[in-house]
């Protein structure tokens, strides 16, 4: 089977993106396919770890953000993605700007969950975060559930 190859982005890469690149993954492996995730940033952020409360509330659900380093979007990533999901508008348009031949594979991750955009919970407290997560999740589910089937 061939994996699809998902590239989750937001604004750092240290709450939602790496939350939404674990979630993705393993729903689509629940679901007997093979997607292959990964995430990074519209601000350029590098090496940096994920948000202490990104990876707590990733510990509640049995996921690891530990070993997570912040990285850009390149014109590399988005050429090794087959969808790229951003977490707001203005993550998406940017995007859209930067790499226009990727127009077509830019999409908008909360509209799979019916929504507008994923709010940023930076400097939020924890619950934010869960919710945060939770709404990810709904998304992601709702975009593997939608992929063509695996071949």
């Amino acid at each position: 089977m061939k994996a699809t190859r998902v590239l989750m982005v937001c604004t750092g890469n240290i709450c939602r993106s790496p939350m939404a690149e674990l979630l993705v993954a393993d729903y689509g492996l629940r679901r007997g396919r093979i997607v292959e995730a990964r995430s990074a940033s519209v601000l350029g952020l590098v090496d940096k770890p994920a948000h202490r409360n990104s990876q707590a509330v990733m510990r509640e659900v049995g996921m690891d953000l530990s070993e997570h380093r912040s990285q850009p979007v390149t014109s590399e990533l988005m050429d090794w993605a087959d969808y790229v999901l951003g977490m707001e508008i203005r993550h998406s348009a940017e995007l859209r700007e930067r790499y226009p031949r990727h127009d077509d594979k830019i999409l908008l991750l909360p509209s799979f969950g019916g929504m507008m955009e994923i709010e940023d919970p930076i400097n939020r407290w924890r619950f934010r975060y869960r919710r945060c997560r939770e709404e990810i999740k709904r998304c992601c589910e709702a975009f593997v559930d939608q992929l063509p089937p695996s071949v």
